[in-house]
């Protein structure tokens, strides 16, 4: 992979050469970056450079600038773990697609995602293929061969791809990643978790015999997972930065961040409070609520922190959290060491950042003046992230996913309830 990713870098250079620049082959994951993404985009990118048999040369493109990378602390720490330097990697803005497009020189595969944003529309005409888990979106094209399948990861497809088509591919290194990644998406295949299909068994196997060498799973899926919420290395910048929503009302834009740490811990930050004073002040924020999350016995534990330099706000603010009964929140007042923070115990621990934002969107609404409006504008879908931020990563423990409520449990009714329902969207994808 070494090898592969540093003729990537010498072959970027020819690309941006201009006019006279040679075209190019691009695997473009989606813009949320998270693990299936970008291991897809590395694996399917260097099988193509293998088999394809091209005069361009293949590149892997990560869709975030490079200075986001960071913040997906599981990615670095997977990349870690099979010994890919991150300084190989490619990122989004060395490279000009668009630029290419217009001169005729690229060629565009879409891997973990099938439709592009419309900040990327120019770019379909490229398009020549898609890879992807989601339910199909993108009209059907003769010039674009399209693999769309309900499993619950990107990655399962890209392996199913090299195995049959060529896995004299495959070394221990790159069936680390895909291996690494199979487990993290579908929940160490806990059935009860409702993300694993037969294919992914299917091909974790697979890549479990060919490679006895491999982690045993549990072991794996729990570095995995400790390292996704490790923000130990971040600053308070990039916790903020990691999992945040915006949203706008009137006068007010505030920022919602989920912080993977005890409440206490956060605010004992050197300089915490003059940290999220400059962060509000460089994003244009006049309040910042901060959920925490952390794990006791395998539940989760949830304490809130709602911080602005204007008390009017924050005890607004509180007093909407505080009086909200579609949720409850179930809030209790703790200490905070600093002045123009106001912290609580949370005890509706099932009560995530996605149940909040609506409570959030209420109080917005009631500070409108004048004909205001919020961010979307009414009557739009429930979609408050500031484009300038990267999207919240799958199984990120905020926005509802298999872990949210703690660990799984097995439950029959459950079970059946989830195959029916996956056997429902398959049948869904498979009719015209």
């Amino acid at each position: 992979m070494e090898t592969f990713l540093s003729s990537c870098h010498e072959a970027l250079q020819q690309a941006n050469g201009g006019d006279g620049g040679q075209g190019v082959h691009v695997v473009l994951g989606n813009e949320a970056c998270d693990m299936d993404s970008m291991v897809s985009v590395m694996a399917y990118a260097y099988f193509l450079s293998k088999t394809l048999g091209s005069s361009r040369p293949v590149l892997p493109l990560l869709n975030v600038p490079r200075s986001e990378f960071p913040l997906r602390t599981d990615n670095v720490f997977l990349l870690r773990q099979a010994g890919v330097p991150q300084e190989l990697l490619l990122f989004r803005e060395q490279l000009d697609l668009l630029q290419l497009q217009r001169d005729g020189r690229l060629t565009l595969t879409l891997v973990d995602h099938n439709v592009l944003p419309s900040s990327d529309r120019d770019l379909e005409g490229a398009v020549v293929e898609v890879i992807d888990h989601r339910l199909l979106e993108r009209e059907p094209s003769a010039s674009c061969q399209v693999t769309v399948e309900m499993v619950g990861s990107c990655t399962t497809l890209v392996t199913e791809r090299i195995l049959q088509k060529a896995p004299e591919v495959l070394d221990p290194q790159l069936a680390l990643l895909l291996y690494g990644t199979i487990v993290m998406d579908c929940v160490n295949m806990a059935p009860e978790a409702g993300k694993v299909t037969p294919k992914d068994s299917q091909y974790a196997a697979q890549l479990e015999a060919r490679f006895p060498g491999l982690p045993p799973r549990g072991a794996l899926f729990q570095s995995l997972q400790n390292a996704r919420f490790d923000v130990s290395g971040l600053s308070t910048e990039q916790m903020l930065l990691k999992d945040m929503k915006v949203l706008t009302g009137g006068e007010l834009q505030l920022a919602v961040s989920v912080i993977y740490l005890t409440l206490e811990v956060f605010l004992e930050r050197d300089k915490l409070e003059d940290d999220m004073s400059a962060f509000c002040v460089k994003h244009g924020y006049n309040m910042l609520l901060a959920m925490t999350i952390s794990f006791t016995d395998k539940q989760p534990f949830r304490q809130l922190a709602i911080f602005s330099h204007s008390a009017l706000c924050r005890e607004e603010m509180s007093q909407a959290l505080e009086k909200s009964r579609n949720p409850a929140l179930s809030l209790c007042p703790i200490s905070s060491p600093h002045s123009h923070i106001k912290a609580y115990l949370q005890g509706n621990t099932q009560a995530s950042r996605k149940k909040l934002l609506p409570i959030i969107k209420d109080f917005l609404r009631e500070q409108e003046q004048d004909g205001g409006r919020d961010e979307r504008g009414e009557g739009e879908e429930e979609e408050e992230e500031d484009t300038q931020f990267p999207p919240t990563p799958m199984n990120s423990l905020v926005e509802g996913c298999p872990l949210d409520n703690g660990l799984p449990r097995i439950s029959a009714q459950a079970l059946e309830e989830k195959f029916s329902q996956m056997s429902a969207r398959q049948e869904r994808a498979q009719s015209p």
